[in-house]
């Protein structure tokens, strides 16, 4: 079982979001189950159960864990193939967000499209690399830092704006034969805290 999975199909996304399918995807990442004994915990006839596994299958989402015999009937024990899954914006093709179309770095929005390009491309890496079978070299640091004031954290985007920028152009080698292009993407946000309400949010004026 992987990870994390992300999800480029639309049919397969469709099918994920499904909230009868969603909730047995979360049972069979806890663990292999059959129809039956998934029935009793999403409140639903076996054979309805049946039907939702079939069409997960079907997209990649689940997968038979082994089989075994109950009587007379021989059962299919399924498990998903991921822990947790993420649907890339080639899902949404057509409208997925694009970052080039503007930049501003205080915008929220474009942000988010940053990050909407980022799960795409490296979803779309984790596949090529697993069909290649070969490592996919990435690199990513997360961390938390409280500002004591707005100037603070302006001050902090300055310096770390200007120190990334130095480290690009002293190991950016365009003309390098052999060499392979890798794309840097550094966030800083407002920390959301788990289980936040829509009123608990960070207010707008911090996005400034």
């Amino acid at each position: 079982m992987q990870d994390v999975t992300v999800i480029e199909d639309p049919e397969a996304a469709a099918a994920s979001l499904d909230p009868i399918r969603a909730r047995l995807l979360a049972e069979l990442a806890a663990g292999p189950a059959s129809a039956a004994m998934l029935a009793g915990k999403v409140g639903l006839p076996r054979q309805k159960v049946n039907y939702h596994l079939k069409t997960l299958e079907r997209h990649g989402l689940v997968e038979l864990a082994g089989e075994r015999r109950k009587g007379n009937v021989t059962e299919r024990l399924m498990r998903a193939t991921a822990a947790s899954y993420v649907i890339s914006p080639l899902a949404l093709a057509a409208v997925q967000p694009d970052p080039d179309r503007f930049r501003d770095q205080l915008s929220a929005r474009w942000l988010l499209a940053l990050g909407a390009r980022l799960v795409r491309d490296v979803g779309s890496l984790i596949t090529g690399a697993e069909k290649a079978r070969k490592r996919l070299a990435t690199y990513a640091l997360d961390g938390e830092v409280r500002f004591a004031s707005a100037a603070d954290r302006a001050a902090f985007i300055q310096e770390l704006t200007v120190g990334v920028t130095a480290l690009i152009r002293k190991y950016d080698t365009p003309d390098a034969e052999g060499g392979r292009d890798h794309r840097i993407v550094v966030a800083v946000h407002p920390t959301l805290k788990p289980g936040a309400t829509a009123e608990d949010r960070p207010a707008p004026a911090l996005d400034q």
